[in-house]
């Protein structure tokens, strides 16, 4: 079985700087956090993407838009030696789509990605700077971190999770 590195993308692996990220000239990659990524890609972690893309149904922006987007995220993780296995998206809107199995907090995108790529959940966590991420990786069996917007991965706080210690979340102030 494989282990993996679940990611929430706005706010964990580029800046969050409005609702939507509608543009690709927004779209502005957190490169800091390469590099503890890449240090756990080398120990046999997959890297994937789990995340809401609400502003496809409210039509702010396109799933070619979005492609481009991902597209540049994986070209940066590869110039540094690291892949981005899968990029998964929910692009429901529950105003205008109504009820989904992938939108977080729900795990149908995490779910997704343990089948198909089977994936161990106890092997792996998810990263997110919402209690929804959180939430839907605990729902696919899988610990979940929660950090806040914009801020550096911990990779030393990252194995301790994986190895069972229990995480505290210092960034309680926010939402």
């Amino acid at each position: 079985m494989n282990k993996a590195i679940f990611l929430d993308r706005d706010g964990v692996l580029n800046r969050e700087k409005y609702d939507y990220i509608t543009k690709t000239e927004d779209f502005e990659i957190l490169e800091y956090q390469i590099p503890p990524l890449k240090k756990l890609y080398e120990e046999g972690y997959l890297l994937i993407i789990i995340t809401n893309q609400g502003g496809i149904a409210q039509q702010r922006y396109t799933e070619e838009t979005l492609a481009e987007m991902h597209h540049l995220l994986g070209q940066k993780f590869l110039k540094a030696g690291a892949e981005i296995t899968h990029a998964y998206y929910c692009p429901h809107h529950p105003t205008i789509s109504g009820d989904c199995s992938c939108r977080k907090p729900k795990s149908g995108m995490i779910l997704e990605a343990i089948a198909t790529y089977n994936i161990d959940p106890g092997l792996s966590v998810m990263i997110g700077d919402k209690p929804r991420d959180v939430e839907a990786a605990n729902g696919a069996g899988v610990k979940g971190i929660l950090i806040a917007p914009d801020e550096q991965i911990d990779y030393s706080m990252v194995k301790k999770v994986l190895a069972g210690e229990t995480y505290a979340n210092l960034s309680s102030d926010f939402s």
